[in-house]
Formats: structure tokens, C-alpha cells, sequence
């Protein structure tokens, strides 16, 4: 399964092919060869690469809706660390936790 993530393009290097997205605080370098994109555009990023540039209410729907699985996903984090202590799982948007991305 391939998921695009939204982040607002916040400043583009002077070959024009790489910017700086944020995810909701977190800057990552995108490269934006594929995208006609200015700064203060919200891009769908995947694999490193802005493949659409978004509106900002089309994007703020999806970082809700990431937002939402998150917590669902968590809910069922804790309930299988209750079944299995050992066991557990990492942050399954970890973009937009402040985490590591890779």
C-alpha cells in the first residue's frame, strides 16, 4: 500500500528541484521535480517525492483524517501491549508525531 502524506512547502533551494515541507513541525527535504509548487502550497508527498500539489482544506482533511487512524491505531497499541507486554508497535505516522521518519 503506497499513502501520500500532505505538508505545506515552505521554501524551495535555488535549483528549484528540492524544497522544505512541513508536517506539522517537523521540515523534511522533498524533492519537487514533479510538482509546479511555490512556497505556501500544500503538497502530497510520497517516498521523499511531492506528487500533487493540494488545496489547503483538501490537505488540513487529510492530516485530520491521518490524525484520526493515529489515535485508533494507538487505542489498539495499548490494547495488545495489555495481551502481549513484549510486543508493541512504532508510530504508524510518525511525521506527524515528531518522530523519526524512517
Amino acid at each position: 500500500m503506497c499513502i501520500a502524506l500532505p505538508g505545506k512547502l515552505l521554501e524551495i533551494d535555488v535549483t528549484g528541484l528540492i524544497g522544505k515541507v512541513d508536517f506539522q513541525g517537523n521540515i523534511i527535504s522533498v524533492m519537487l521535480g514533479a510538482v509546479d509548487a511555490t512556497p505556501g502550497d500544500y503538497v502530497l508527498v510520497h517516498a521523499g517525492c511531492a506528487i500533487e500539489v493540494v488545496e489547503q482544506d483538501v490537505a488540513q482533511d487529510l492530516m485530520s483524517l491521518f490524525s484520526e487512524l493515529e489515535e485508533a491505531y494507538a487505542g489498539d497499541e495499548k490494547r495488545s501491549a495489555d495481551d502481549d507486554p513484549e510486543g508493541g508497535r512504532e508510530s504508524l505516522f510518525p511525521l506527524f508525531q515528531g518522530g523519526d521518519p524512517s
